[in-house]
């Protein structure tokens, strides 16, 4: 009887920050020597960071990654536990290859990935050569099939690991976080566990990248499927898993914990929170600013703020002019002393009248329309990017994603900012959101324990308040009929047709189709936000912006 010990090592590592991302490693396998760990295993890319994109383009960046490898080879020896690592490597035919290495006593073997993925978020084919499916390797005295996350997803890999004599599977993953993901992910190693009757290692990473989050979440299956080990969510973490193996079969697999994962409305707003808390760190910004409007959408992501950086690194800012209510702006404030934080009034009434006096002879006979309402949103816009550049704070954007869809906000105002945490959350996910902040706590979390966002922002009608009496839905339908209106064209690509046939009124759905083709320019030029769900804004969906197609 042989006892083997693999960690799965959920890890957080940073796009470009190979040295620190080395250290990282290094230091996780000297904490597993003192467990007495076998084999430490990685995330997909875990030197580089993922995804690194057209970084893989640049020669020198492969080099360093290179080098990494190379001390992580020379300062292995017999007394270290093995590693698997995912690293971008140039092969001897000068093509850029996402492989990994498992490397052991100054002895580096290579798997490189065979499925590229192409679709969604990834692009993999534009920087990464397919390699070929290759066998076990033995390592520590266990056969490992090595996956490296698309692998993993199609049985071909898989059956012929088994057929050259793999004793277990391990997929090694980056694999961002949506709605639907943690099913989809645990199905698919399901299926692969039932055709190769084989125990598989999932190790994913955990972190935010750009729009991209990454919620961990690896987990242990053994050859009957039965969950064995399982990694929280949304923290890195290490998970010890012993294998026993008798007369060269594996004959047990347990490990240490099985912990709850987040999933629903608290994964949402982890993510969110992450996303947001690891983008400002990356980029060097002291913290955040962000216009306080008294409405639910700034006051969410301001609880989402101080959730992931603290109070004293988020700046709010009211701007009324001579049309907010009064509710607004008390609403403004409640948010302010619930999140404990500093709160500025800057009124723009005046510079309101004084735009609207210089436009005036140009002006002079027409009717006010949006153009008066949108001067208020980019007045703010002007004002609170001042801030930013003054203070080194990042201006935060509060538009959803229903506004977003169909272009309602106003470009060069409100959509000014360097990221959007709401970017990716529907109007209606954003009053649920708020509902659960103030009923649910993570000890995560840097905001208080209790109520977040004031019980009035999320009963009142919403507003842009930017003509008297103004409401969303003197212009747009019922939000949780728009809602679901957009899910079925941008999500499933449903046509017109189809969804009036499912009952939904026609004028309704050709205005919002239409207002989502002619809304793609302001789009394109939207901060980037965090991905919810199976279609965000951003690379994941590309229209052309000039676009004469229009679907009857």
């Amino acid at each position: 009887m042989k006892e083997i010990k693999i960690a799965s090592c959920q890890k957080y590592f940073s796009v470009g920050s190979l040295e620190e991302n080395y250290k990282k490693i290094v230091k996780e396998r000297t904490n597993c020597h003192s467990l007495d760990v076998d084999i430490c295993i990685f995330s997909e890319l875990c030197i580089s960071g993922y995804p690194p994109e057209d970084l893989i383009l640049k020669p020198a960046f492969v080099k360093k990654n290179q080098e990494i490898i190379d001390k992580l080879v020379q300062d292995s020896h017999t007394d270290c536990p093995a590693v698997v690592v995912g690293w971008p490597r140039m092969g001897d035919d000068k093509k850029i290859y996402n492989s990994a290495a498992i490397i052991d006593n100054g002895k580096c073997l290579v798997v490189d990935k065979f499925h590229l993925p192409n679709y969604g978020v990834f692009d993999e084919s534009r920087v990464f050569s397919s390699g070929n499916i290759s066998g076990p390797i033995l390592v520590r005295g266990i056969r490992i099939g090595l996956m490296i996350c698309e692998d993993a997803w199609y049985s071909d890999v898989s059956e012929s690991l088994l057929e050259s004599g793999a004793q277990i599977l391990v997929a090694i993953n980056g694999s961002p976080y949506d709605h639907s993901k943690e099913d989809e992910r645990l199905s698919i190693a399901v299926s692969r566990v039932t055709e190769t009757s084989l125990p598989l290692i999932y190790v994913n990473q955990v972190g935010g990248q750009d729009e991209l989050v990454f919620d961990g979440a690896s987990f242990v299956l053994d050859s009957n499927s039965n969950i064995r080990s399982q990694c929280p969510s949304w923290q890195e973490y290490t998970s010890i898993n012993k294998i026993l193996i008798n007369e060269g079969e594996i004959e047990n697999v347990s490990a240490s914990k099985v912990n709850n994962i987040s999933s629903g409305l608290e994964a949402k707003y982890q993510a969110m929170v992450m996303g947001l808390s690891h983008y400002v760190k990356n980029n060097n910004f002291k913290g955040v600013v962000l216009g306080l409007s008294g409405g639910i959408d700034s006051a969410l992501s301001t609880a989402i703020a101080v959730d992931a950086l603290g109070n004293d690194n988020v700046r709010g800012v009211r701007m009324p002019s001579s049309i907010s209510s009064e509710g607004s702006l008390k609403e403004a404030e409640e948010t302010a002393k619930l999140l404990n934080i500093e709160l500025k009034t800057i009124d723009i009434s005046n510079l309101v009248d004084v735009f609207e006096k210089h436009l005036g002879s140009m002006f002079e006979g027409l009717e006010k329309d949006t153009t008066e309402e949108n001067i208020q949103s980019r007045i703010r816009g002007i004002l609170l990017m001042a801030i930013s550049n003054k203070f080194g704070e990042m201006l935060l954007s509060t538009g959803n994603k229903s506004e977003i869809s169909v272009g309602y906000t106003t470009i060069y105002g409100d959509m000014n900012g360097g990221f959007n945490v709401l970017k990716d959350a529907y109007k209606t996910d954003v009053y649920s959101l708020a509902r659960w902040r103030n009923k649910n706590f993570s000890n995560s979390f840097k905001g208080p324990n209790g109520l977040a966002i004031p019980k009035k922002s999320i009963s009142k009608f919403p507003s842009a308040e930017l003509s008297p009496n103004q409401k969303d839905q003197d212009n747009l339908p019922p939000y949780d009929m728009l809602d679901q209106i957009l899910k079925m064209l941008i999500e499933e690509e449903k046509s017109v047709r189809d969804i009036i046939s499912s009952g939904y009124d026609r004028k309704i759905v050709k205005r919002v189709y239409k207002l989502i083709l002619s809304s793609e320019y302001k789009r394109r030029q939207s901060p980037p936000g965090v991905k919810l769900t199976g279609r965000s804004f951003g690379k994941e969906r590309r229209y052309p912006i000039t676009n004469a197609f229009y679907e009857e």
